[in-house]
């Protein structure tokens, strides 16, 4: 065989490998993309967030003042357990499994919180301060074993779990922060409301003007949209003595669980046409 032949075949055998090695870095990226197991960041996520807040926040209300309350912490938890369990069983993300696990993190979180003040006497700021410390460390813990604190990232078991503590904490950091401009300030849940649009409007602000990287503004977002949804859901529930509408707990929870519903049933409809269109 000449050498020129030789060099020939060495080329051609370099050029498939190329070849091969390029479609399995395609196929390994299409992976962890399907494997990504948290939605897109659009308006309707933003929607749906702000409406599992208040859910949680008005069904753990109702929970603990019509049952006793330990055995309401008790099933909080155990609601939360089956919907995490549940979620980290699927492959890939699902609206109704990712939303309500969400939802029970939102009752959970805010019966953790609710039951730092009200058990152990913890004044709203100094829980307020806690939770925010609390919530620093898994960012730190999370960043030094991934290297970024993306939710796009989310594509192996390590970083859901450190997604899913992450949620948890901001779910208990944002009701102990409405609990504290609503009562330790002495605001009021409308006027705490308003407070927490005018936060996320300068978050968000800040974050068009270049000031502020896109992954600190969306959890700042995210932190805020809790005491947002929680402070509108409240006012509404409470009596009007109280400053609010006087809708009742029960009546709220049912009309958010509604809404909630339909948004993920317009989540799923939407998911399944997207996916017909890019592999039909």
């Amino acid at each position: 065989m000449t050498d020129s032949r030789q060099q020939d075949i060495s080329h051609i055998g370099a050029a498939s490998g190329l070849q091969e090695a390029g479609v399995l870095a395609r196929g390994g990226a299409r992976a962890r993309r399907v494997g990504v197991k948290v939605p897109e960041i659009t308006a309707w996520f933003w929607v749906a967030k702000v409406l599992t807040t208040g859910m949680g926040e008005t069904t753990s209300d109702f929970l603990v003042h019509h049952i006793d309350p330990v055995v309401a912490l008790g099933l909080g938890g155990c609601g939360l357990a089956a919907s995490l369990v549940l979620q980290f069983a699927v492959r890939r993300y699902v609206p109704w499994v990712y939303w309500l696990a969400v939802v029970m993190v939102s009752v959970f979180g805010t019966m953790a919180a609710d039951a730092v003040h009200v058990v152990l006497g913890v004044p709203y700021l100094v829980s307020t301060v806690f939770f925010l410390v609390a919530l620093s460390a898994v960012f730190l813990l999370w960043y030094r074993s991934e290297k970024t604190l993306s939710i796009h990232s989310v594509d192996t078991r390590c970083r859901e779990v450190f997604y899913w503590i992450a949620v948890l904490v901001t779910f208990a950091l944002g009701t102990a922060t409405g609990d504290m401009t609503a009562y330790s300030l002495d605001l009021g849940y409308l006027a705490s409301g308003v407070v927490f649009v005018a936060a996320i409007g300068v978050g968000t602000l800040w974050y068009w003007r270049g000031w502020l990287a896109a992954i600190p503004s969306f959890w700042f977002v995210y932190i805020l949209t809790r005491p947002l949804g929680a402070s509108f859901a409240d006012w509404t529930a409470v009596s009007s003595d109280r400053g609010g509408l006087g809708w009742g707990t029960g009546p709220v929870s049912l009309g958010l669980a509604a809404c909630i519903a339909a948004v993920v049933t317009y989540l799923s409809i939407a998911g399944k046409r997207n996916a017909a269109r890019r592999f039909g």
